[in-house]
């Protein structure tokens, strides 16, 4: 199964959900992702959220992680960084390798 990191960020409760970095899978045909247990489809459109939760409804940003850590589109940063995706984040993605301790960016 192909994976990725990427960013999640739940818009449920609205535009400034709680953010997560960690690493989905797809499914063979590319058209579900999965994380956390969740199974996700593309809204085809929407606002501000580009996913949903095919069991609850709700409404996720999901997008690759950006460089320079502005993966939020609106709030502060504190996003969560999942612990099986630490070092390669900080090292592979931000280029930043003496953070790999920290567990937020």
């Amino acid at each position: 199964m192909r994976t990725r990191i990427v960013y999640v960020e739940n818009k449920a409760s609205g535009l400034n959900g709680r953010g997560s970095i960690g690493r989905v899978s797809f499914s063979e045909t590319g058209a579900t992702i999965y994380y956390q247990g969740k199974s996700f489809r593309s809204l085809k459109g929407g606002y501000k959220a580009n996913y949903f939760d095919i069991d609850s409804g709700e409404e996720y940003w999901i997008s690759g992680p950006k460089k320079f850590g502005s993966d939020r589109l609106y709030g502060t940063p504190g996003v969560t960084i999942d612990e099986d995706v630490r070092v390669e984040y900080w090292t592979q993605i931000r280029k930043q390798p003496q953070r790999i301790r920290e567990q937020t960016a």
